[in-house]
């Protein structure tokens, strides 16, 4: 079933076109619909490192430094302590260039690192992003982050904010915003489809194979490091810039910390390394989870609760959901270390012996 599952895309087709019926479904509930618009953009950020862990087979622990590096650029080009105040077209781009250029120069001086010395410097790349915006307080506002982010959507353009009285709808609230990411979302899973099966998609799958018969192939690894490292930065800093948007804030520095690279990390371990549709299965499984999942079920435990026992975190899932995550990676690992949705030659290199079998 698996693998009918990671073999054919229409079931990514058949989730999508869920998402974007939904909203028109009667019984559509608003609340829902602002919770599924981070699980989007956490869906773009997971395309983003899994162009770097899954196709290029670099891990890196600091992806979320350029979530933060967008979501602040798009704060500082579109806040209203600014005189700068863009619209989001033009953030959008800036957050993009702006990541992919930071991800290209902190990635230049690392490239002849491999594993977990790669990995620990992007961790530490991670930690100075959080301590330089915290310390930027006259362009970043510190831990407060900035805030009033209230964006036309194109150059020219005008925000219009909600008024129920003239049916104004605000365009970075549900559905509208829901609809833009469910798009971005969309395009970015094509983009990637036809990069993968690219000269430059095979070119990673053969440096996370093996680097030295790349380099004797006459693959450039330097070369394509930089490019793995600088799309996904650039992924990133797009979904830190739709993060930025919706919030109508950029948050504190702690919304990029080092958790939030870890939790990404997990969805492609759950869902299934250098696989899209595994990917998305591994975002809307864990972060589902969390953020729309598990404060339902809070809800309806303290519902049935007495008085006295309300409140108490041991009576919450979300006081166990950490533990809930470490041993559900914990099996993953043990029986099934390949995710749910796998790419196929991922599976055979874990599972020899079917491969074996199957001949």
């Amino acid at each position: 079933m698996t693998a009918f599952l990671a073999r054919y895309p229409v079931v990514s087709v058949v989730g999508f076109a869920a998402l974007a019926v939904y909203p028109l479904l009667p019984f559509a509930d608003p609340v829902l619909g602002n919770q599924l618009i981070p699980l989007l953009i956490y869906a773009l950020l997971a395309f983003g490192l899994n162009v770097v862990v899954g196709y290029a087979g670099l891990l890196h622990l600091g992806i979320a430094a350029f979530f933060g590096i967008g979501a602040y650029t798009t704060g500082i080009l579109t806040t209203r302590s600014f005189p700068f105040q863009q619209s989001f077209l033009v953030a959008a781009v800036a957050a993009v260039v702006v990541s992919a250029a930071a991800g290209v120069v902190t990635a230049a001086p690392t490239l002849r690192l491999r594993g977990d010395y790669l990995a620990l410097v992007t961790l530490g790349f991670g930690q100075i992003t959080i301590y330089t915006i915290q310390n930027l307080e006259n362009i970043t506002a510190g831990t407060q982050g900035l805030t009033q982010i209230y964006v036309p959507a194109l150059p020219g353009g005008t925000y219009r904010g909600t008024n129920a009285a003239l049916g104004v709808r605000d365009w970075q609230g549900y559905p509208t915003f829901y609809y833009l990411c469910l798009a971005v979302l969309v395009l970015t899973g094509l983009f990637l489809r036809n990069l993968e099966r690219s000269r430059l998609g095979r070119s990673w799958v053969a440096l996370r194979e093996d680097e030295l018969a790349a380099s004797c192939m006459g693959l450039n690894p330097a070369r394509l490091k930089l490019s793995a490292i600088a799309l996904a930065a650039g992924l990133a800093g797009l979904a830190g810039c739709l993060y930025a948007i919706t919030l109508k804030s950029t948050a504190g520095p702690d919304a990029f910390n080092f958790n939030r690279s870890m939790i990404t990390l997990c969805c492609l371990i759950l869902g299934g390394l250098g696989n899209r549709p595994g990917v998305l299965l591994g975002v809307f499984l864990l972060i589902g989870y969390d953020s729309v999942v598990t404060p339902m079920i809070d809800t309806w435990i303290q519902q049935q609760l007495s008085p006295e026992m309300k409140g108490k975190s041991v009576y919450k899932l979300s006081g166990w959901k950490l533990f809930i995550f470490g041993g559900v990676l914990i099996l993953m690992m043990r029986f099934r270390p390949e995710g749910l949705l796998p790419a196929e030659r991922l599976k055979h290199e874990l599972h020899p012996e079917e491969q074996a079998a199957a001949k």
